[in-house]
Parts: C-alpha cells; structure tokens; sequence
C-alpha cells in the first residue's frame, strides 16, 4: 500500500465517524444555581497590593522578592508562589490614571473562575472541580498526577506549576475556599476583597456582581458615586469616588461561556491583555467532537475497517494477476 492509498483510506474512515456519529458542539454550560465571585474595577485599583499580600496570608505563600534591595513582595507575573497579582498598563506619558493615551491602569490577574472551564474539562483525572452549587473552581492535589493539561486548556495562563519541587504540584486561586481554608463555606469573603481599600476587588453573587457593574456603567461620568467595599450585598464600607468613563463592556458576562469573576474597566480590555475570546465556550466544541470521535472506540474501529479493506482489495488484485 503506498502512503497516498493509506491516507485517502484513513481519512475516508474519519470522515465516516463524523458523520455516522453527527459531532456537534454542545450547549455552553450555565452559571451555577448559587455562584459566587468577584468584580474588579480597574478604575478604582491604586495599585497597592494589599490583595496581593492578603492572598499569601491566606494561602500561606512566601513574598516574591527580586533582589536583596527589595524587602517587598514584588511579585511581576502569576506563579506557584503567587496566585494573585496586580499588572499595570502604560502609554506613552503615563501621566492620567485610566486614559487610554498617555495613561496607565492596573489590571488584576488571578484565575476567573470560568462558567465553562477548560482547565476541568481537559484534566484526566478529576483534579480540577467545578462546584456544583457556588461555580467556584477548585483543585485536588491528592488526585493530580502532574501531567499539567489545564496549562493547555485555560485560556487565561492561570495554572501555575511548581518546577523546582520534585514533588511539584499545580497553584491557583481557589477562592479562599480549599480545603484548610473555606472562607466562602464559613460565611467569609475572600482575602483579596475583604483587604481592598477601595473596593476595586468586590466579593458577593454573581448575579449581584453583574448586576453591580451594568449599574456603574449608566452613571454620567463625574457624578461622585459611593462604592461599596467587602461582599456587595452587605458592604463593610463604602469609597466615595467621581465615576469614570467606563467602557461598555463588562468582561466575564459572555466570554467563553461567562466567567464568575468579571471585570470593569476604562481601558479597553484587549490593551489589558485579555485574550480574544467570544461568547461560545472552546471546551463546548472540543468536548462535542471528542465524544462523537471516540464514543465505544468508533473512530479507530472504522478507521482500521477502511484499511482492512484496502489491505483485502490489493491483495485480491495482486492474486488476479499471478
């Protein structure tokens, strides 16, 4: 059999699978009944890191220092050691908070939480769970085997792995509710939000979240606003604050499925970092195809039909001619 023989034979076996099987993409999954998050306001972040100090409380992680000369956390990127960080966006002159030219924002980085999450749908082995009743994404380190899949499957470069422990295992943000920990399941808050001093970083439902930001975003530019601090459905506090001009566009509500951790911003979100995503979930479609492919072996069963009989039909005709 010659190579173009076997291709033609193994694509026409795949091709008989999809269709035979009708591989379609399903449905994106829906917030859970009682999801939590968070909303971070990028227009409201001074770019203190109290989140960032309060997160390592919490998880009891070490301050991420660059040198002998830094005595504080210093943390530039997510990693087995941060799980939480604060980034900030430049241009030009950066001389007006939240301008788009000649201005810088902060933009927060931790996991989002997704409501369709890639890093759970591609682990192997169950690690990585998504709550049923609160959405929030947690991890198992007993049942990780290491193989670092979700890496590949979030979008968000949020898993983190530990390469400098032999034992190493993976590092995200869990909502201060993994085991040892269950702020949430103690009636708590997480510690990035119950830290803010502005209430940049706000906890509560994600119903009262979403609702929270579209209601920033009808007020008029310049009107002074109280912004709530803590859990936005019983605030500790309030920060009195002139409302910026927001973009439009509250990011998380849509975006591969919708996210429980959401953001606002006046900068628009792509020169933040955030990658291109639309509304369709990629694990919607992937988990579509994978399971029409491979239900009951399908796919190599009809493949190794298809070359059976071309193996069968040269063989016939070789016979012919002796």
């Amino acid at each position: 059999m010659n190579r173009r023989d076997f291709l033609r034979a193994s694509l026409g076996g795949a091709a008989a699978a999809l269709s035979s099987g009708g591989a379609s993409a399903r449905p994106n999954l829906t917030p859970a009944p009682e999801a939590v998050g968070m909303l971070f306001d990028s227009t409201l972040c001074v770019g203190c890191k109290a989140c960032v100090s309060a997160c390592k409380e919490v998880n009891d992680m070490p301050p991420t220092v660059l040198g002998d000369d830094v005595q504080y956390d210093s943390a530039r990127d997510l990693s087995h050691e941060t799980l939480n960080v604060i980034k900030v966006y430049t241009n030009g002159q950066p001389i007006t908070k939240d301008s788009v030219t000649d201005g810088f924002a902060f933009e927060k980085r931790s996991c989002m939480h997704c409501v369709d999450p890639g890093c759970v749908s591609v682990c192997p082995v169950t690690a990585l769970i998504r709550h049923p009743v609160t959405g929030i994404v947690t991890y198992d380190a007993e049942a990780c085997i290491g193989c670092r899949t979700c890496m590949t499957g979030c979008p968000y470069n949020v898993p983190q792995f530990d390469y400098g422990n032999p034992f190493g295992m993976l590092h995200k943000c869990q909502m201060c509710n993994q085991k040892g920990v269950e702020r949430i399941d103690k009636g708590g808050m997480t510690g990035c939000a119950e830290a803010c001093p502005t209430g940049a970083t706000l906890f509560g439902s994600r119903t009262a979240l979403l609702e929270e930001a579209k209601r920033r975003m009808q007020l008029r530019p310049g009107e002074i606003y109280n912004y709530p601090r803590g859990d936005v459905r019983q605030p500790s506090s309030h920060h009195e604050k002139a409302v910026p001009h927001y973009q439009q566009h509250v990011w998380g509500e849509k975006e591969a499925g919708g996210t429980n951790v959401m953001h606002i911003s006046s900068i628009p979100f792509d020169r933040l970092g955030m990658p291109p995503l639309g509304e369709r979930s990629h694990v919607s479609i992937s988990e579509g195809v994978q399971h029409t492919l491979y239900s009951y072996m399908a796919l190599p069963a009809v493949v190794l039909g298809g070359l059976t009989w071309l193996v069968k039909r040269n063989t016939d005709d070789e016979g012919d001619d002796v």
